[in-house]
């Protein structure tokens, strides 16, 4: 027996094709798309303006592999976080994180992760699969359902900073932007989406010729190569040269300033040649830092820096001119989420 495709690979276009093939109107390929995008339909029967035997034939042919939110834990200071299992069994996480004027969902883009950042819990999980556009769209939905029902509000802001790196699911993810940023989707600004990526060189000059119009966040963590290849033994591959020069064509071609996150670890980039090669970084595009409040997974190596050395960051960066803010763990009482860097505040 041939296995069912998911019924919302198929572009609008191809449903309209498939209901004249099947001797039905072309304008029902409009409506089913509705309700699998506007609507979130999480089965055919929920498409209660479709006929019966017109439901039964989509039954026939397709599926609707919709994500679950497998279980739920709420913090003391509101964040969310979703183990959301997926229709072959596999879970990835999100993350709802609450300001007083927003809230913020926290998307995965891959089940485990490609990369090998020796800080981040996710990198202990070897990369399984991609997720598929609606997968990571469904994680929106749901985080817009819970920011509805917990605060009144709607989403306002996404960032994909996850499980996995998304420049490494790079289609799959612009598919995803593209129904959130819809009118037929979510309908969503993409000035309120950030991509955070680990640092791909050829991915970002790709984001620039694509002309994307989301936010783009690098985890750099050091500007050192030595340093960052020990905190990202992958980055090996693709030295800082590489990097300043991706994020200079961004630049050129977007106008949109970066954002670094980077975190302060104890021992490893808390010296002044550190916090030197930083804002010797940063002068190179326009660009705001994200000091990131570390949350140990073990008793390892890797341990969150004294606030001395948090000050001595901001002092020589905001001498420097350079935009810096400092972002608290969020979650603290109920398990890391989203790989390292998901509990902060967007």
């Amino acid at each position: 027996m041939m296995e069912k495709k998911d019924i919302r690979a198929l572009s609008k276009e191809q449903l309209r094709d498939f209901f004249v093939t099947n001797d039905d109107k072309a304008f029902r390929g409009n409506q089913v798309y509705e309700w699998l995008w506007s609507k979130g339909a999480h089965n055919f029967d929920d498409m209660t303006n479709v006929a019966k035997a017109t439901r039964t034939m989509l039954e026939n042919h397709f599926v609707i592999n919709h994500i679950k939110v497998d279980t739920m834990q709420r913090s003391e200071d509101g964040t969310v976080k979703n183990a959301v299992r997926l229709h072959d069994g596999l879970v990835v996480e999100s993350v709802l994180i609450p300001t007083n004027t927003r809230t913020t969902a926290c998307v995965s883009s891959q089940v485990g992760c490609s990369l090998d950042c020796n800080f981040c819990a996710t990198a202990r999980l070897k990369r399984m699969r991609n997720l598929e556009p609606a997968e990571i769209y469904d994680q929106v939905i749901a985080i817009d359902k819970e920011s509805r029902l917990y605060y009144n509000r709607p989403l306002s802001n996404i960032v994909f900073m996850g499980m996995g790196e998304p420049l490494m699911n790079y289609n799959n993810v612009m598919k995803a932007i593209e129904m959130i940023t819809s009118n037929e989707g979510l309908g969503m600004s993409p000035k309120r989406i950030t991509v955070s990526t680990s640092g791909v060189p050829k991915m970002i000059k790709k984001l620039a010729d694509d002309d994307v119009k989301f936010k783009l966040a690098v985890s750099l963590h050091s500007a050192i190569d030595e340093i960052r290849s020990r905190i990202m033994p992958f980055s090996e591959n693709f030295p800082l040269a590489e990097l300043r020069e991706s994020l200079e064509y961004w630049y050129k071609k977007t106008k949109s300033k970066i954002s670094y996150e980077y975190v302060v670890w104890k021992g490893i980039n808390d010296t002044k040649e550190s916090i030197d090669a930083l804002v010797k970084f940063c002068k190179y595009v326009p660009c705001k830092v994200n000091l990131i409040e570390y949350n140990p997974i073990d008793d390892g190596e890797f341990q969150q820096a004294s606030e001395e050395s948090i000050n001595a960051y901001i002092k020589a960066l905001e001498a420097n001119g350079i935009v810096v803010k400092v972002r608290r763990s969020r979650g603290k009482d109920i398990d890391a989420a989203c790989g390292q860097l998901a509990n902060k505040e967007a």
